[in-house]
């Protein structure tokens, strides 16, 4: 049975252990498709794969030097800033300097305008006193020979004599707020 099997098969045995032609025409087409690959596949794969990681290297460093030109921008900025607000103090401070200086010297000036102010109403004060003074003597004078001619009793006529008698009376006269000024001082 097992020989009638054989002849059915057609008569040779098949061992699948020993290389037949049809295997080596299979390597060979392997190792055909594989210089084909190599030749004309690969170069182009080779060629795409290096050029996109070439372009990945530059957008990486492209990408590292925006961010270093960032920290620059940035501390370039905080420097700025600092100094900004640096600048800002100096400025402040010497604007309260300049408004300390400005209101010394305004007050200053007030003390001096209030100075001149005083001085000029002392002056104007003591032209006035003087003024008084001459108006006074002026009115005393008469009023002296009005009160000498009725102590009198007789009018004195003539102007020399008149003269003589008011200068008299005011020589008298000036040197009584002298007196006066003394004693008067000690008591009050």
């Amino acid at each position: 049975m097992t020989g009638s099997v054989l002849a059915a098969e057609g008569g040779s045995t098949n061992n699948f252990l020993i290389p037949d032609f049809t295997l080596v025409i299979e390597v060979l087409a392997f190792l055909l498709i594989l210089f084909i690959l190599r030749k004309y596949v690969w170069p182009p794969l080779s060629k795409a794969m290096n050029d996109r990681q070439a372009m990945i290297r530059k957008q990486v460093e492209d990408s590292e030097e925006a961010t270093r030109k960032l920290k620059q921008a940035e501390e370039r900025y905080e420097s700025a800033l600092a100094e900004a607000r640096t600048e800002a103090a100096r400025i402040r401070d010497d604007a309260r300097a300049d408004a300390t200086r400005i209101r010394e010297e305004l007050k200053e000036q007030a003390e001096a305008e209030v100075a001149r102010i005083r001085q000029r109403g002392e002056e104007q004060l003591a032209s006035q006193r003087d003024q008084t003074v001459r108006e006074l003597r002026t009115e005393i004078g008469g009023l002296s020979m009005q009160l000498a001619e009725r102590i009198v009793g007789n009018s004195l006529g003539d102007e020399s004599s008149r003269r003589a008698t008011v200068d008299s009376f005011l020589s008298e006269l000036e040197g009584l707020p002298a007196q006066g000024a003394g004693t008067g001082g000690g008591q009050s």
